[in-house]
């Protein structure tokens, strides 16, 4: 990086190439890139001075992210192979590098606490990122959400040698980081377009213990499955609800709040309450307060730092909540997931009426997983689907919402379109509805809210 200059983003506006973006604008480089359409993320990166278009013309590419020599380009594998940008910057020898790749380049060079799972990664993450940034150890963080209590994605310490990392599995991209200490919250197989097969996966986890620096720590979810890699020296801990190195007991659910206690191998700190009171935050809190503890933090400072926790964007997102009316958006899209929130919302409110209206993400993951989807999703009182949200993927023949539909058990269950979904809200009559998805279907959010206010 010596030599460089500029950088150039190819999907900027993801949400782990924005926290890189906005890491390389605060150490004073030339940040510009592309995505394709626009949003409040890139609308934010632009008023922080990075230069984004959204037109593949290489025209485009501002002059001081012309030169090979102080230019590096960076990219997602979402970007296809032929985006026209793409091809200029390979035929002018560009050095171009994974976004993976950089991150594990920031982890060589401090201290890596590397979240990673096929659910739980980001509330983790973001989680331990607050308690360490609130705390007088301050941290660095690249998180997989845009954590609330900052307004983004990106937490950077002057004095602090900790970096927290969402370690994502997709793509084996997590095989670029050089971990410290390292965290495995779940590891039901996902991502099969990329793996085939629910063994490649879990060889991927594997792999991915491997790379922790001897003296470091692997914490692990208690009962997954996973058989872990470690080096010599590095120390291997279990973390879980009720049972694990670390736990929590004396759960008590009510009155809007969650409150336990946390066990740990050498005390018991009592009375933790989260911020955000879902029941599958209380894995989420476990492991990121015993990393926390592990790397300095007081008891005071965690207590504190979870109570104020406000989450990330996007999990467990209320925008609704009155006695008689609540709105909530999660990202959830793996069955696991869907069950796990759905769970938690109906313990929340066990005498309401929810209503989930899911978009499914990707055809193969529909393909895959079509009967787990139906089970998860029959847990709500009503499902309303929509088309699968496609992202990087074309169609598959035979694979449609349709055939997660067929094996719904709940009573009332529809598909509608997105260009309906807003007529069809109208008419409705909802005491807790939540979306969910990793498409883009927050976006409906404001009109929605708007709309159940005036019912």
């Amino acid at each position: 990086m010596e030599d460089k200059k500029s950088i150039y983003f190819l999907g900027i506006g993801g949400i782990g190439m924005s926290a890189l973006a906005r890491y390389f604008i605060s150490k004073g480089y030339k940040v510009a890139g592309y995505d394709r359409t626009q949003t409040h993320i890139t609308n934010a990166l632009t008023s922080e001075g990075a230069e984004i278009v959204y037109n593949e013309d290489i025209e485009l590419i501002p002059s001081y992210c012309r030169n090979p020599k102080d230019t590096l380009v960076v990219y997602t594998p979402a970007i296809p192979s032929n985006h026209k940008a793409f091809e200029y910057f390979k035929a002018n020898n560009f050095e171009i590098a994974k976004r993976a790749k950089i991150l594990g380049m920031i982890t060589r060079n401090s201290k890596g606490l590397c979240i990673a799972g096929t659910h739980g990664k980001t509330t983790t993450s973001s989680m331990l990122a607050h308690i360490l940034a609130s705390s007088k150890i301050e941290c660095n963080a690249f998180l997989g959400g845009i954590l609330k209590n900052y307004n983004s994605n990106l937490i950077l310490s002057d004095k602090s040698e900790l970096t927290v990392i969402e370690a994502d599995e997709y793509d084996r991209s997590f095989h670029q980081l050089s971990p410290y200490m390292a965290v495995v919250t779940a590891s039901d197989p996902d991502h099969l377009d990329i793996y085939g097969t629910e063994e490649a996966y879990l060889e991927s986890f594997a792999t991915f213990t491997e790379l922790i620096n001897p003296k470091g720590v692997l914490l692990i979810k208690k009962g997954i499955t996973l058989k872990p890699r470690i080096q010599e020296g590095v120390k291997l801990l279990t973390f879980g609800r009720e049972e694990g190195d670390y736990h929590a007991k004396n759960i008590r659910i009510g009155g809007g709040e969650i409150i336990f206690d946390f066990v740990t191998p050498e005390k018991v700190i009592e009375n933790i309450k989260l911020g955000v009171p879902v029941k599958i935050n209380i894995d989420n809190a476990i492991a990121a307060m015993a990393i926390a503890m592990m790397n300095g933090v007081t008891e005071s400072e965690i207590k504190e730092a979870i109570a104020t926790y406000q989450g990330p964007e996007r999990r467990f997102d209320f925008w609704l909540k009155t006695p008689d009316k609540v709105l909530l958006d999660d990202y959830a899209h793996h069955p696991d997931e869907v069950a796990a929130s759905i769970s938690s919302v109906k313990e929340l409110y066990p005498n309401k009426h929810l209503t989930v209206i899911f978009y499914p993400h990707l055809y193969s993951r529909t393909r895959d997983f079509a009967p787990q989807f139906a089970k998860s999703l029959s847990l709500a009182d009503r499902v309303i689907l929509l088309p699968i949200y496609p992202a990087r993927e074309e169609p598959i023949e035979g694979v449609s919402s349709e055939i997660i539909l067929n094996q719904l058990t709940c009573k009332e269950k529809e598909i509608t379109s997105k260009e309906n979904l807003i007529e069809r809200i109208k008419v409705g009559k909802f005491e807790v509805l939540m979306t969910m998805g990793a498409g883009n279907i927050d976006t409906y959010l404001p009109e929605i809210k708007e709309i159940m206010e005036k019912l």
